[in-house]
């Protein structure tokens, strides 16, 4: 059986004793002292030991417990996970050079972020699709796929984003990858040298830094505000950057939209500065009030917009695939770059999900995951309100499939631990900024939630955090 860590948690540190406990129990897995599928003590035994409440030490495990570190089986006991073996700490980057670091598996929870509604996928129908596109692969199909993508996959890809998204593209310029973090590899591969400087958005996207991370990048913040990335900020700090990573659409996480005047900022110091720009055009087909809004790379009139969307929030995540758009002029780089960084992507799934774009079920996918995402939000919404009453505020925003819930004077990462603690998976705003004196807050994803359980799971939030109307 596993001991507690060797230290008591010290009282005086400033950090609450339940984050002290979690951080050297992680500490220890990812450090090999605690090996995978050893048994931890007891609650009550690692609270005697430690000599602290229980309670103390149940936010803690339960926090181990939603991040994958730690399994929990029933009257067995908890163990360190299995999946952990090759784990490495992953703390927030901060500027200067990153260093990658790998996010812990995910796990399905309640108001986990970024998963769509898996229940309502038609899986009968995609079933059909795989079924059919099994019996018509010939022999050809079966050896190694192009690294470009299928042929048909690339132009429904192009056909599509020239309607949806104003984007004037051919098929040669689009890339099939292993989801937005292979089209990051991609780039990394064909135009971002080592040392590279790049503006990201802070707060922003985690797993994009960490895949600039793997590139060796420097990673510059550059604040966001109503308008979305403060783009005389960027150039007051790293003129010369030679990228920007932005989410114009839908800033992640709090969820602005670029605004036109910063968008053309944006694209006149790019091609001033001969600096490109990654456009993550995530969520973009999900927008609840007023119409969507173009991406930037249909402004883009200089070629210097790298444009990237995956099928992980559209469709399913384990699908892992998503594509790249690139400038007519850098096909053949990004053609040498793609055959020396990979194989390919299954030619199986490459040809379902173009059956799925020509034919017209993607279409019709989304027009009833817009209905649907827009109910639920709705619904987990109008719960919240009532379980917190005025102790929070809720930030709804334009599109998306996530709420903010903020609590004024509470610290958000505690409060993420105290909901994994009740099964729960929020994820905390301030865990995604890179400079000190970032907005606190929770990111509840709401596409999950069906409509008749918003207010029992609204319940459970409440009293996890001990807060709303008692």
């Amino acid at each position: 059986m596993t001991a507690p860590p060797k230290r008591p948690p010290n009282r005086r540190a400033g950090l609450p004793l339940q984050h002290q406990i979690y951080q050297d129990l992680r500490d220890a897995i990812v450090a090999g002292r605690l090996r995978p599928g050893e048994r931890l003590l007891s609650a009550r035994d690692l609270a005697a030991s430690l000599g602290v409440a229980r309670g103390t030490v149940d936010a803690a495990l339960g926090r181990l417990t939603g991040e994958g570190y730690v399994e929990t089986r029933g009257p067995a006991g908890s163990f360190i996970s299995p999946h952990v073996a090759a784990m490495a700490p992953s703390p927030a980057p901060r500027a200067g050079r990153a260093e990658a670091v790998p996010d812990p598996p995910s796990r399905i929870g309640a108001f986990q972020p970024g998963l769509p509604a898996l229940d309502a996928f038609p899986r009968t129908l995609w079933s059909r699709l795989t079924a059919r596109a099994a019996r018509q692969l010939a022999p050809a199909a079966l050896a190694y796929p192009d690294p470009a993508g299928l042929p048909p996959l690339r132009a429904a890809i192009a056909a599509y984003l020239a309607l949806a998204r104003g984007i004037a593209c051919d098929a040669a310029q689009v890339f099939v990858t292993a989801g937005y973090q292979g089209a990051l590899a991609l780039i990394a591969r064909a135009r971002l040298a080592p040392g590279a400087t790049v503006w990201v958005e802070d707060p922003g996207y985690l797993r994009a830094r960490q895949g600039l991370a793997a590139a060796d990048a420097v990673l510059v913040p550059v604040p966001v505000d109503a308008e979305g990335l403060d783009v005389a900020a960027g150039r007051a700090r790293a003129p010369r950057a030679g990228f920007a990573l932005v989410t114009p659409t839908h800033q992640s996480p709090l969820g602005m939209a670029l605004s036109l005047r910063r968008r053309l900022a944006l694209l006149a110091w790019a091609e001033a500065a001969g600096a490109w720009i990654i456009e993550d055009d995530y969520d973009s087909e999900f927008r609840y009030t007023g119409a969507p809004l173009p991406a930037l790379k249909s402004l883009d009139r200089a070629g210097r917009v790298l444009y990237a969307g995956s099928f992980s929030k559209t469709l399913f995540p384990a699908l892992r695939l998503g594509y790249l758009v690139v400038p007519a002029a850098e096909v053949a780089a990004f053609a040498a770059a793609a055959g020396s960084l990979h194989q390919g992507c299954p030619s199986l799934e490459q040809a379902v999900v173009a059956a799925f774009l020509t034919e017209g079920h993607f279409a019709r996918h989304l027009r009833r995951m817009r209905l649907l995402y827009a109910a639920r939000r709705a619904a987990l919404t109008a719960s919240l309100g009532a379980a917190f009453g005025n102790t929070a505020r809720i930030d709804r925003q334009a599109g998306g499939m996530h709420l903010l819930l903020r609590l004024p004077g509470r610290n958000d990462i505690e409060l993420a631990a105290r909901a994994a603690a009740s099964g729960l998976a929020p994820q905390p705003l301030s865990a995604l900024a890179i400079e000190a004196g970032g907005q606190g807050g929770l990111m509840l994803g709401f596409a999950t939630a069906a409509e008749q359980d918003a207010p029992m799971l609204a319940r459970r939030l409440a009293a996890a955090l001990g807060a709303g109307r008692g």
